[in-house]
Parts: C-alpha cells; structure tokens; sequence
C-alpha cells in the first residue's frame, strides 16, 4: 500500500465523462484571473496599501478552514453536490465584493474575499473528482489535462480584458473592481454546469482509501511528505502571485500589462499539464518533487531582477514550480480522501500566513528580501522527494 506504483498499461481517458468537470474548472481559473489575484491593488486603492496581503490571506484562511468541511461533505453526499455549491458560494462572494470595493467599503470587499476563499475551498477538490475518473496509471495525465483545461479560462479573460475594463469606465469605477463582477458570473456558469456532471463510480482503492480516518491516513507513509510538498508549494505560490502585481504596478506597468504577466504564471501552472501529467505517470513521484523544488527556488531567486522581463520570467517559472510539486502531490493522494481536505487545508494556511508576512515585508523591506526567503523554502519538496525514493502513498 504504500509502494509508489509504476504505469503497465495507457487506457483511453473518459473525456466525454469527465468534460463538464473540466469546463467548469476553466471557468473557476478564469474567474481568479480576474478578480482574486489582483485584490491587492484594490487594496492598494482603497488606501490600504500596508495590508494589500489581507485579501489574499483571508481567501487562504477561508479555504482552510472550509477545504475540510468540503472534503467531508464529497464523501458523505458526493463530488458533484459539493463542488456545485463551492462554486455557488464563490459567485455570491464575488457579487458581495464587487459592490463592496465599487463602494469604498473595505469591509464589504473583504467579506467577499473571504466568501471566495470559502469557495476555494471546496472547488479546489475537483482534482480529486477528475483522478477518481480513470484508472491509476492515468491520474497524472489526468490531472494535467484538468490544468490544460484550466489555462483556457485565464486566457480567455486576458483577450477580453479590454471588455473588461470597458465595463468598469460604465460602471464608473476601475477593471480590477469590474473583474470581481465578472468573476461572479463564470462562477455561476461553473456551478450550472455541475448539473451536466454525472461522477463516476470511485475505483476499488479509492474506495479503501475512504475507509480510513484522518488521523489513519496520515499514518501511511508517505503522506505526512506529500502533504508537506504540496502545503509548501500552494503557500509560495500564492505570496508571490499576489505581491507580484503590486510590484509590477510600482514599476509601472498598465492594467494590460499586469494582466498578461498573470496570464504567463497561469500558462505555467496550467497549460504544460499534457507534458508534466504524463511525465509524473511514466517517471514517478520524486521527478515530480525535485523539479517542482527548483523551478519555485528559481522563479523567487529572479523576481528581484530588474526589469519588466524578468518578472515576467519568474511568474511563468514560479507557475511551472507549482504544477509540478501540484500535480505530482495530488496524483499521490488520491488513494486518500481522508486526507485531501486537511492537506488542501494546510496549504491554505502556508498561504495565508505568506501572503500577510509577505505584505508586511514588502511594505518595510521592499520586494527583494521577500523573495529570497521565499527561495529558501522552496527547497523543502525535497524531503518529499527523498521520502518518494524509499515509500510513497500512491
């Protein structure tokens, strides 16, 4: 059971199945593009640029503290119930924050922040949904495909991000603010498109996986360092896309610009799924975490560098990081319900906690400083590739 098994065969993925899943998690990344993921310059608008990182870690803190009530939720009523109303609770707080940051309500923006952390929280597991679909040896493929999927959301909200600041000039107020509007309304898509989604039966293991309590789970071996890879890589991740922007917008750079270096870290997180899945699925576990490991020490290390390109360098590299330790801790979990919600909990943690010191450090020590600590931690999927090397729960 806690061997890391290699792939003996390729059978065929159950697209037709597995495609309304799929589409509403391209509408859920497209929704972040535009509207989580830059909170911090309305923040920053608002005239609270010292706290710019309190969005970010109240989305984080929300999606703790729901990732495990979601999870508990799947396993009692089903995949489908629970993720049709995580995205449902993520359209209901973008509205709320739309109008609280059209208003100059700090308050009210962040309530609905926090709204699409709860959100988070619950449609995050849908990774989970998609390996139960197929066979073992295809999970990483199938995870990848999810991510490729995912990419087409963030770019389709970055080709339409003319349209979306048009709104905001009739709305009378900025596209960053507009963007939480229209985040609502692909939230709401992704949740009508739950109904279409009929799950599939879990396979055997995954079923004696479910058997096994939280604290049981954590007991095999392995997944205490899964856990570990895939908290470190969500936490850093999420400091550096979030205090990303704002550093960008001290340089200089327009609403166009920041949103194409975005969409860069999304294609690195998303859209190299087709390589990274079917790699994790041929080469193992530890490929996984040691590349993972260095792309996130890389992308920290060049964030500092000055220039506009560089940035743009460390956002695509800090999203490939991501996808790697991601796809690789995910595709080993999913032998482990039990263990899935805490996991996505702790990450969620790891985040909010970053995102809050990181906002703190960058308003007192300036933007490099962040980063090469951020560098330093990167390091720790290493110790879950060395614990791959001798067991791995998946």
């Amino acid at each position: 059971m806690s061997a890391e098994t290699r792939p003996t065969a390729a059978p065929v993925l159950p697209l037709g199945r597995i495609a309304p899943l799929y589409a509403a998690q391209a509408l859920a990344t497209g929704a972040t593009t535009v509207s989580t993921v830059l909170a911090s310059l309305i923040m920053s608008s608002l005239g609270r640029e010292s706290l710019s990182g309190l969005p970010s870690t109240l989305i984080s803190t929300s999606a703790a503290l729901s990732a495990g009530l979601f999870g508990a939720l799947m396993l009692r009523s089903g995949r489908r119930l629970g993720l049709g109303l995580a995205f449902t609770l993520g359209a209901c707080g973008a509205g709320v924050g739309f109008l609280g940051a059209r208003a100059g309500i700090t308050p009210l923006f962040l309530l609905g922040a926090a709204m699409m952390g709860g959100a988070q929280g619950g449609y995050q597991q849908a990774r989970y949904a998609a390996a139960e679909s197929v066979p073992e040896q295809r999970r990483g493929t199938a995870l990848g495909l999810l991510m490729l999927m995912s990419v087409l959301g963030s770019f389709l909200m970055t080709g339409f991000s003319g349209a979306v600041e048009g709104l905001g000039t009739r709305l009378g107020t900025s596209a960053e603010v507009a963007g939480w509007l229209v985040g609502g309304g692909l939230l709401g898509l992704a949740a009508l498109l739950m109904l279409l989604w009929t799950p599939a039966a879990p396979p055997a293991q995954a079923r004696t996986g479910a058997r096994l309590t939280v604290r049981e789970a954590f007991a095999v071996p392995g997944v205490r360092s899964t856990a570990l890879a895939l908290a470190t890589a969500q936490g850093l991740m999420v400091t550096l896309m979030s205090l990303t922007p704002l550093r960008a917008h001290h340089l200089g750079m327009d609403h166009g610009s920041v949103a194409a270096l975005i969409s860069g870290h999304i294609a690195g997180m998303f859209g190299f799924g087709w390589l990274t899945g079917p790699l994790i699925d041929r080469l193992g576990l530890r490929v996984g975490y040691v590349g993972g490991a260095l792309l996130l020490a890389a992308a920290a290390l060049t964030a500092p560098l000055p220039g506009s390109a560089w940035l743009g360098a460390s956002m695509f590299l800090l999203g490939l990081g991501w996808n790697l330790a991601f796809v690789t801790g995910s595709k080993a979990l999913s032998r482990y319900p039990a263990a899935q919600g805490v996991t996505d909990g702790l990450g969620y943690v790891a985040a909010g906690a970053g995102t809050l010191i990181g906002g703190l450090v960058l308003a007192r020590a300036g933007f490099p400083l962040l980063a090469y600590a951020c560098a330093g931690l990167a390091l720790l999927p290493l110790v879950s590739a060395w614990r791959a090397g001798r067991t791995a729960p998946a």
